[in-house]
């Protein structure tokens, strides 16, 4: 039984115009009006639904401020998900809708459900790096895009106050894997059945850093486009529409090897434009981040304060994914 990915990213949003505005410049394409709020479809076959803050189709969260309420794991067969909900059953209140999806509250507070998910084949192709003494493409120019056009979604990420016991549920009970440990800041966990370094990043929402106040939040979700060129045409677009730049700008981070372009988003927590991050299977060892704030980033285009002095290495591998509860692992 195998988790394929994220089916849907359903947000309670408080400006329901306001956010179809932001995602169809972002790039996701035109909303369609689905009951009380809207829906965007995605290459892959996945969705960003918006729905009005109150609305009576979301479910119930402790979940802090917009953002997204709840994500529906995508699963490779029904009898996938039959043998996910039965196992989730047996002392979580699961309910089923009638399209068969199964809604769920996990033990840290974030709202999930499973679907059956008939994925999309997606098909980027990259254009030839250069470099003196390595030429890839000859009398040719780079391809010139207008528009940033995300086909998947990558990941989402939450905020939880007992961030190592949300992943041990994630792991037991639905099946995930852990890829790295910041330690005392996160955990980044991928789906059974996807290749993503990671599908779901759970934070430490008591970690010493801006913005964590030990509440259930959402961070951000990050929508998947092929390459620099593009991350970089959707980050000048959004700002020739309005919309605030990132206050990092262009990064590449040290802990999956993305690049990355954040943009504050009105639905809730940040936008992510991701390219070029590791793929990685059941062969990829865990690693333990020592030094939390040094994996964050290899470079950024505007330094934060934090990285200003270069943190030093410190990266272990990890024997096996068992978390400790004073915040370390083994």
């Amino acid at each position: 039984m195998a988790i394929i990915g994220i089916e849907s990213l359903i947000y309670e949003v408080s400006d329901l115009a306001l956010c179809v505005r932001f995602f169809e410049d972002f790039g996701l394409g035109t909303a369609e009006r689905e009951g009380e709020g809207f829906r965007f479809g995605l290459t892959e076959g996945s969705s960003v639904v918006l729905r009005p803050r109150g609305g009576s189709a979301l479910p119930p969260s402790p979940m802090e401020g917009d953002g997204v309420r709840q994500v529906v794991w995508g699963v490779d067969s029904e009898k996938s998900l039959e043998a996910l909900v039965a196992g989730l059953a047996a002392d979580i209140e699961v309910r089923r809708a009638q399209d068969g999806t199964a809604h769920f509250l996990t033990p840290f507070g974030i709202a999930m459900g499973l679907r059956v998910f008939d994925r999309k084949p997606v098909v980027y192709a990259p254009d030839p790096v250069n470099a003196p003494g390595r030429v890839n493409r000859l009398n040719q120019h780079r391809k010139w895009r207008e528009r940033a056009r995300p086909k998947v979604i990558n990941h989402a990420v939450w905020a939880i106050p007992e961030y190592e016991a949300g992943y041990a549920f994630m792991r037991d009970r639905l099946n995930f894997r852990l890829s790295d440990h910041q330690r005392g800041f996160g955990m980044y966990l991928r789906a059974d059945g996807s290749i993503n370094h990671h599908n779901i990043l759970l934070l430490n929402a008591n970690a010493p850093f801006p913005g964590m106040d030990g509440k259930v939040r959402f961070h951000h979700a990050n929508f998947g486009v092929e390459d620099i060129d593009e991350i970089m045409t959707g980050a000048n677009h959004m700002t020739r529409k309005g919309w605030k730049g990132s206050h990092l700008g262009l990064g590449r981070h040290r802990i999956d090897s993305a690049l990355f372009y954040y943009l504050p988003c009105p639905a809730g927590g940040e936008a992510e434009y991701g390219a070029d991050a590791d793929y990685v299977d059941d062969n990829w060892v865990p690693r333990d981040w020592v030094s939390p704030l040094f994996a964050f980033a290899h470079f950024t285009h505007d330094l934060p304060a934090f990285l200003r002095q270069a943190p030093s290495w410190d990266v272990r591998y990890l024997t096996q994914e068992a978390p400790q509860a004073n915040g370390g692992t083994n």
